[in-house]
């Protein structure tokens, strides 16, 4: 579809958004007290892996037509200048739901046909993702002490006497994604690898596990055939936009807002395959 041309006016990166009320259809009617999507933190089924495209869903542009390499981090990276001087960044609410996601343990990939993948990564790189001013990381003893057994720290995190806390800090974009597929092909080849990613790594995920956003209607066809969850997105990430891709997936798996319980649909059916966010376990 037809996007407008960039100009100057990304020269300075807007500032990020105050989450606020959802859609009452697909969420409670309290505020959020949390930054990024409600359906991060509601108990609910989340889907395995959530997929993003990149032009025109991560960043409004083409990184293939609109940006001229090389590129060069700008204002502690939260935007990139080209050879030109014209800027480049993320949609404002995009931080916000990568550093959500990150925090409930969420796995993220991209999906991306540009014509530029090394200057697509180059910009993911360069680019990154600032948490909410009262984000916090999670410090374990273990971690400090380099302990190579991940069950001994799950362990230990368990007490809150091992660990502590302190003011998270921001992390390249490129850091929170795995199974990246930045090339010209189709998207349901494109699905197909991350797949076999997720299969290689040992925790191979169903397609159906799968949520997807992108902003091309064409691209739905990866639900069409291989059951991944679509959902179109109209003018870049926000939090709202994943919520509401989220209830697309789980309506698709009889799961519906009102829930009683974490697991369960309404007729009580507990999804014990689905994945729920880590603290919630």
């Amino acid at each position: 579809m037809p996007k407008r041309i960039l100009g100057s006016s990304l020269a300075a990166v807007p500032p990020l958004p105050s989450p606020g009320l959802q859609p009452s259809t697909t969420l409670s009617s309290s505020t959020s007290s949390h930054s990024g999507p409600d359906t991060f933190f509601d108990s609910l089924p989340l889907p395995r892996i959530i997929v993003f495209d990149l032009d025109y869903t991560l960043w409004p542009f083409w990184v293939d037509t609109h940006v001229t390499p090389p590129i060069k981090a700008k204002d502690s990276s939260t935007r990139v200048q080209d050879r030109w001087g014209e800027s480049f960044a993320f949609y404002p609410g995009v931080p916000n739901v990568l550093h959500a996601a990150r925090e409930r343990g969420i796995t993220m990939s991209v999906a991306s046909r540009t014509e530029a993948p090394e200057l697509a990564k180059d910009m993911l790189k360069q680019l990154v993702v600032t948490p909410p001013f009262n984000a916090m990381d999670d410090v374990d003893d273990d971690d400090n002490n380099n302990n190579p057994n991940p069950d001994e720290k799950k362990k230990k995190k368990k007490n809150k006497s091992s660990s502590s806390s302190k003011p998270a800090k921001p992390l390249k974009a490129l850091d929170y994604f795995t199974h990246m597929q930045i090339f010209p092909g189709s998207k349901t080849t494109h699905f197909a690898k991350i797949q076999e990613g997720t299969r290689k790594a040992g925790d191979e995920a169903a397609f159906a596990d799968m949520l997807f956003f992108d902003d091309e209607a064409r691209n739905r066809n990866v639900e069409v055939e291989l059951g991944v969850t679509f959902w179109l997105v109209r003018d870049g990430v926000t939090s709202e936009e994943v919520d509401k891709g989220v209830w697309e997936w789980r309506k698709r798996r009889g799961i519906f807002p009102g829930q009683e319980g974490p697991g369960q649909n309404q007729q009580g059916v507990v999804h014990a395959q689905y994945y729920y966010p880590r603290n919630e376990l």
